[in-house]
């Protein structure tokens, strides 16, 4: 199945989110071990926090997407299906008319 240019984007940008998270709660930790053990932790929980924020809006991103394109599909559907009982319709209708 062929993604689109924004699911391609949003799908890098969370593998790069996640990446960060990792990298950049060890680089925070490190600076922050000069100031002492509770700093250092209390900086990297506090950066883990905000860079999840940011990583659940990708996600809820994402959920979006998939659920307008579903809902897309839906509504193809009942499209069809509306279609197929307008012309039933009309058949029966034509057959009802012939009979009488």
């Amino acid at each position: 199945m062929k993604k689109s240019l924004f699911e391609t984007l949003l799908s890098f940008l969370l593998g790069v989110s996640f990446a960060f998270l990792i990298l950049g709660s060890a680089i925070t930790f490190k600076t922050f071990l000069d100031l002492g053990l509770f700093a250092a932790l209390f900086a990297t929980i506090i950066f883990i926090f905000i860079t999840l924020f940011f990583i659940l809006m990708l996600e809820s991103m994402n959920l979006y997407r998939e659920s307008h394109e579903e809902k897309r599909k839906q509504t193809k559907l009942l499209y069809d299906i509306r279609e197929l009982l307008k012309k039933d319709k009309t058949l029966t209708d034509k057959t009802l008319e012939e009979d009488a």
